[in-house]
């Protein structure tokens, strides 16, 4: 959500015209992410998040904004995108990709306790239920062939301790991959980064109301499990030195299956996909920090977070 591209108000009121939302009122560019510019743009009608895609093209998106369309039909609290008098969901402003969706209410917990983890675990199990009847069908952009592609063009950067970390963990994985309990592994559209600045909260911290998810544009045609593996890595861990919190974990899972209980399969595999989670994250951060793309507003992650998440994924499994 860093600003990439600079949008002009006059740009901004030619966009809210053509969908029909009023006035502009004020255009602000939001800070953090990595991946899209974002503005939140706010009209005599209400209040909105305008989206230009950076990396996505024009064929790959329809899968996103559809997801979240349907999602959002299903009951899922999730933006919903914006047409135009065309029907369109997909835009055009300043030459790139856009959609324009509704803000959601609330706001992210950075600082959350098992009730919030819990309410996470049991709406991203509605999603996914909600999710089976899509009819579009995209992969994982940044899954295992990607890992693949993008581990040795960040190899150079890494020190004698890091390197052989991450390629005996690719190694791991791609022989997961080919295991027949992975194959075993239910499967349909997935956020694939549920992180907490991605999830909305309103009410009070004693009773949490989970008012959204939002970012899906890493979403993809995945293993729920591969899902459930990056919330517990961000949400359910000791931000400071990466180790597992069983509470937060155990609210996390226990919420998730009252809804859709796990498979002997995801049971088998739920360490082997904690460690393919973080082994994701380190890659894209080590990637996006030392081969930095030029943005105002950019904040690149810190990349050795995931690499403490893995050490402790390794040392320390984590078994239902």
């Amino acid at each position: 959500m860093a600003v990439f591209t600079e949008v002009s108000e006059s740009s901004a009121q030619e966009l809210l015209t053509q969908l029909k939302l009023g006035e502009l009122v004020e255009l602000k560019g939001i800070q953090g992410g990595i991946e899209n510019t974002n503005y939140f743009l706010t009209s005599s009608q209400g209040q909105y998040v305008l989206t230009l895609f950076e990396r996505l093209t024009h064929a790959q998106l329809p899968f996103y904004l559809y997801l979240m369309k349907h999602l959002a039909q299903a009951g899922i609290p999730v933006p919903d995108p914006v047409s135009n008098q065309d029907g369109d969901l997909l835009l055009t402003v300043e030459g790139k990709p856009a959609a324009v969706v509704n803000r959601l209410l609330g706001k992210s917990e950075l600082a959350p306790t098992p009730s919030h983890c819990a309410a996470v675990g049991d709406m991203l199990a509605r999603m996914h239920v909600a999710g089976r009847d899509y009819n579009r069908t995209q992969p994982n952009l940044r899954s295992l062939p990607w890992w693949n592609e993008t581990v040795p063009v960040v190899l150079p950067y890494l020190d004698e301790m890091q390197a052989p970390l991450i390629q005996t963990e690719l190694a791991h994985q791609n022989h997961i991959a080919a295991s027949a309990a992975y194959t075993a592994l239910p499967r349909g559209p997935i956020h694939a980064d549920l992180f907490r600045d991605n999830v909305m909260f309103d009410g009070d911290a004693q009773a949490p109301e989970l008012s959204g998810f939002f970012d899906f544009y890493f979403a993809g045609v995945d293993t729920w499990l591969f899902d459930i593996a990056v919330c517990l890595n961000d949400w359910c861990i000791t931000h400071e030195n990466g180790a597992h919190d069983a509470s937060k974990a155990q609210a996390f899972i226990a919420a998730y299956q009252q809804v859709r209980p796990f498979t002997a399969a995801e049971r088998q595999l739920l360490n082997p996909m904690l460690r393919a989670g973080a082994l994701r994250f380190w890659i894209s951060r080590l990637w996006d920090f030392h081969l930095p793309r030029d943005a105002s507003m950019l904040q690149p992650h810190d990349p050795t977070h995931f690499e403490r998440v893995l050490r402790q994924r390794v040392a320390h499994p984590v078994t239902l």
